[in-house]
């Protein structure tokens, strides 16, 4: 019998998988630096707005234009930064944003006046807008699949503790130093973080293949589809932004964006699907919505976004507003929950290459409703120890959450889909951390004066206990301004002064319970993604981008 003849050589020989010629562990920690500083910038402002008003001759309110170009900037870019890479590059792409964000952060600081400032925002929003995207999709293609979800713990230090360290470093800086100094800080960063992508990172086969098919076919810019993005993005973030300080659809102003957004967005998907038909690439992958994976983790990412930036401004708010907490003493607030979230890190990355990342995703929203139903206990006599345990608990979820969900993002996905994947969630994030925030704000405002008006309605002088408790503060008043005859009655002045000081207490109150009415509502929120994990189909063993060919 004779034998079977031996197979070419060629197909005995397995296509081995492309890896980067340096350690991905340094890729990693090179692409990172640059988006710790990007996610940095965008809370380490806050703080300084009054600084910046003072400095420039503006109001605090036109001095918010400074953060608000900054996040309309950022999330144009971020789906449309996919679209870019397969023009010039990822690498290239990557270098582009880095050197934007730093020329114009050195700008930001040298701007002699606030139009000038905002210019130079929007420019570093555009620049910073494509870092996040481009570094996921970079670690994505890096590590194979059982290592992906500790290269995303790297990233998640980057963005979930970016946000908590902000507003301490930009409150000491601004104190100690001078505000424009918080701009200045990015400019050596960024020269380090080029000379390092320069030197190790490098474009994978399938992006230098894409890039090269497109100059060959003369492939043109999506000039309308970048219109359209920037129409919807752009009206949704001002809105969210703006909306609160003008009364939402009182202002024809904030009327006439929620009209242009919506009609942008319609015409936005009815451009991208006939891209689609003819056979162009499109500006927004939008099939990848066909695949409930990607669906829901996009979903789970915008919920993450909109719990992680509410609570982050909610508690040093709190503490401010109500406890007296200097801008410093409120960032140290959060400032362990960073702490606690990078020891998480690892662990979760570690965990998410041996077990069903729905499972993880279950405790990090379980641990998180939870620690969200304790907070509901918040009162005006909590403790610094007591709140920084708070965080330190909530921040205990957040680890599990932000890990998991890339992972679950990115299978099935194809290699040349890497991108578009990293630039739709980075956008779920960024679009839910604004929601979440301009959430807060309008409920902060409208609960606080909704238990005012329940409450004042027993601050009446017909009320005996009212009555008894106002004369009781009038005559301590009146004692400790040692005015009026020993044995009389208050005076008026010191009525009035125990009046003002019996509502200042009850705006304190209902101050809290609107903090903690949000509180509530954010765990509701929380807790209802817990059923939406059993329509996530299981994922296979090890799954990897290349599942999706």
């Amino acid at each position: 019998m004779t034998p079977p003849p031996e197979a070419p050589a060629q197909t005995q020989v397995m296509e081995r998988p492309w890896r980067p010629r340096v350690n991905p562990w340094i890729v990693a920690m090179t692409v990172t630096l640059a988006t710790f500083m990007e996610v940095l910038d965008s809370s380490i402002a806050n703080v300084a707005l009054p600084h910046i008003a003072g400095g420039l001759g503006a109001t605090q309110d036109e001095a918010t234009w400074v953060l608000t170009a900054y996040l309309v900037a950022n999330a144009i870019i971020l789906p449309a930064g996919a679209y870019m890479t397969t023009f010039i590059g990822r690498k290239k792409f990557y270098m582009i944003c880095v050197a934007l964000f730093g020329i114009s952060s050195a700008l930001c600081g040298l701007a002699p006046t606030l139009p000038l400032l905002v210019f130079c925002r929007v420019l570093q929003g555009i620049g910073g807008g494509g870092l996040a995207p481009s570094e996921q999709a970079i670690l994505a293609d890096t590590f194979p699949p059982e290592k992906r979800g500790q290269a995303f713990a790297m990233y998640g230090l980057a963005v979930v503790c970016a946000p908590a360290i902000g507003p301490t470093l930009g409150g000491y800086i601004t104190d100690n130093f001078d505000w424009r100094w918080i701009f200045f800080l990015n400019v050596p960063i960024c020269l380090l973080s080029l000379f390092l992508t320069s030197r190790i990172v490098e474009d994978p086969p399938w992006v230098a293949k894409e890039v090269k098919a497109n100059k060959k076919g003369g492939m043109k810019l999506d000039f309308a589809g970048f219109a359209l993005v920037a129409m919807t993005f752009g009206s949704l973030e001002f809105v969210l932004d703006k909306g609160q300080e003008d009364d939402w659809l009182s202002s024809h102003v904030i009327a006439f964006f929620i009209g242009l957004m919506v009609v942008a967005f319609v015409g936005l998907i009815w451009w991208e699907l006939r891209q689609l038909k003819q056979g162009k690439k499109p500006l927004l992958n939008l099939t990848l919505f066909t695949r409930r994976q990607f669906a829901i983790s996009f979903t789970l990412m915008f919920v993450l976004g909109f719990s992680l930036y509410a609570t982050t401004i909610l508690i040093p708010q709190f503490v401010q507003t109500l406890l007296g907490y200097t801008a410093e003493l409120a960032g140290l607030v959060l400032s362990p929950a960073g702490l606690m979230m990078m020891c998480m890190m690892p662990v979760v990355g570690f965990l998410s290459g041996k077990v069903d990342p729905r499972k993880l995703i279950g405790y990090g929203f379980f641990m998180l409703t939870i620690s969200l139903f304790w907070m509901g206990n918040l009162n005006l006599q909590l403790s610094y120890p007591q709140l920084v345990f708070m965080r330190i608990f909530q921040a205990s979820g957040l680890a599990f959450l932000f890990i998991a969900i890339n992972t679950i993002a990115y299978i099935g996905v194809k290699q040349t889909e890497s991108n578009d994947v990293s630039g739709l969630t980075n956008l779920a994030r960024n679009i839910g951390g604004s929601c979440g925030t301009a959430f807060m704000a309008t409920m902060l405002i409208r609960r606080t004066a909704a238990h005012e008006n329940n409450m004042v309605r027993n601050l009446t002088t017909g009320n005996g206990g009212f009555d008894s408790q106002v004369k009781a503060l009038a005559q301590s008043f009146k004692a400790g301004n040692g005015t009026g005859p020993v044995g009389g009655g208050p005076s008026a002045g010191a009525v009035h002064q125990a009046q003002g000081f019996i509502y200042n207490q009850l705006h304190r109150q209902a101050g809290t319970l609107a903090y903690v009415d949000i509180i509530h509502y954010l765990m509701i929120f929380c807790a209802c993604m817990l059923p939406v994990l059993f329509f996530i189909p299981k994922p296979p063993k090890n799954a990897s981008m290349s599942a999706g060919h």
